[in-house]
């Protein structure tokens, strides 16, 4: 209930007086129910509580105040109890279609979801007024939606729009089973139907552009983004999608203006400022890229994409040193990001800092950046800097990952011949090899003391006679 209005206001001013001087003052079955819903919708439990259970010494036989009850049990998790209540209010009120809601309600919340969908389906037969039932089709496609039945869900939702167009939730959640069931071109037919009978519907818009957009239809998103657009002129997420479809079709000053349309709409998002510095990238605009992802991170220093965009400006203008100090200062926000590690690993490797960019890679694997690259930059960076044994564990470590991988076996038989394990080593390079006879190159780049140790010169040898 909206208290905004003084006689609105009034109960719960009363209520609130008598609980401070200890008054006991009256209030009729109703203006309780309104004062415990105020207090629910704005999470006051414990205000809640007390002013059911104040509720029930005046009205001790009211059905909606013992459901509120229901509700506040179920909030605490004491199903039990509130499932008592409900059977006793269920057998005062049979036909009662809200104790039914309320027991799917302790049902769902049991993980019960079948069961609570039956008893839903129970309550929609009890009702007496079909138009109104949109609340109830959404809570059985709700509890589809936790049984993974997309189908299903898509049947209950699609419900909640015939009973209610205006109903955005059920729309969304409508799109939300399509695109789960990867079935864009129904949605497409669904959406383009339901616009058909509601065409200034701006979400419908939004939601059939973004479908044309999953598919690369990119003139029919712009066009539908333009309807999103036409009906209500304020839609951010509009101008958003429309930008994004502007890139695609290469038109980066547009999409640049559809971007900046929103920054005057609303507050800043980084997003917006971030697509912004890379259309003026793409334009050659490096000031105003460059000025653009600095409002990035100025706007939210805690996204990755940001920092990461600044970092890779640098890099690809070859000025480590600069991309170096602003993934430092990334890593100082967030140093549990593996991206951070991995840019922070390959630019230090690039300065040929090859201690920080060991610390980089290691710190990337630990946070659980696998990926072969990594095990092997790691490597090639311990034998530059002569931890042989470090490197032997590494690659041991990544060879789990990826098991009979000839660059990894290439690298453990030259460390193996190093540290003079010959038998380890001969092993090792016969299996690589065997793998792949054409990256023999990996030992006399990374090993050229071997070059001329004959058990490696004839172990490759024989390699290529045999692939010969």
């Amino acid at each position: 209930m909206n208290y905004s209005h003084e006689d609105e206001n009034f109960p719960l001013t009363r209520f609130e007086s008598m609980l401070k001087t200890n008054d006991i003052l009256f209030f009729d079955s109703s203006e309780f129910e309104n004062i415990i819903h105020h207090y629910l919708e704005n999470g006051k439990i414990a205000l809640a509580k007390r002013a059911i259970k104040l509720g029930l010494e005046q009205h001790p036989t009211s059905i909606n105040l013992r459901l509120f009850q229901v509700e506040i049990l179920v909030i605490e998790n004491k199903f039990s109890e509130a499932d008592d209540i409900l059977d006793t209010l269920h057998n005062l009120e049979p036909t009662n279609e809200e104790i039914f809601i309320q027991k799917a309600n302790v049902l769902s919340k049991q993980d019960e979801h079948q069961k609570a969908i039956d008893t839903l389906l129970i309550a929609i037969d009890m009702s007496t007024t079909p138009s109104d039932d949109a609340d109830l089709y959404a809570l059985v496609g709700m509890e589809y939606l936790f049984l993974d039945q997309f189908e299903n869900a898509l049947i209950y939702f699609k419900k909640c729009l015939e009973t209610d167009t205006s109903d955005y939730s059920a729309l969304h959640n409508v799109v939300y089973c399509y695109d789960f069931l990867d079935k864009n071109e129904e949605a497409i037919a669904y959406l383009n139907e339901f616009l058909d009978g509601n065409p200034y519907c701006e979400v419908a818009w939004h939601q059939l552009g973004r479908q044309y957009f999953n598919i690369k239809d990119y003139a029919k998103a712009n066009a539908a983004f333009d309807f999103a657009i036409i009906s209500d002129d304020t839609f951010v997420g509009a101008y958003l999608e429309k930008g994004k479809v502007l890139e695609k079709l290469k038109l980066y000053n547009e999409a640049i203006e559809n971007y900046k349309i929103t920054l005057a709409i609303d507050e800043p998002t980084s997003f917006a400022l971030l697509r912004i510095g890379y259309c003026y990238e793409k334009l050659g605009n490096e000031d105003m890229a460059l000025q653009f992802f600095k409002k990035t991170v100025d706007e939210d220093a805690l996204l990755d994409k940001g920092w990461i965009a600044i970092t890779k400006f640098y890099m690809k203008r070859l000025n480590y040193q600069k991309a170096l100090h602003y993934i430092n200062k990334a890593i100082n926000i967030d140093g549990e990001n593996v991206l951070y590690w991995k840019l922070f690993a390959t630019i230090n490797k690039r300065l040929n800092f090859l201690e920080e960019a060991e610390i980089g890679y290691k710190r990337t694997i630990e946070l659980g950046n696998y990926e072969l690259e990594t095990w092997l930059d790691r490597s090639d960076i311990l034998i530059a800097l002569g931890e042989y044994d470090a490197a032997i564990y590494n690659l041991l470590q990544g060879a789990e990952f990826y098991p009979e991988n000839a660059e990894i076996e290439y690298r453990l038989g030259g460390l193996y011949f190093t540290v003079y394990q010959t038998e380890e080593g001969r092993f090792h390079l016969k299996n690589a090899v065997r793998l792949n006879p054409d990256y023999n190159f990996i030992i006399f780049e990374l090993f050229p003391k071997l070059n001329d140790k004959p058990l490696v010169k004839a172990i490759i040898s024989e390699s290529k006679k045999t692939s010969n």
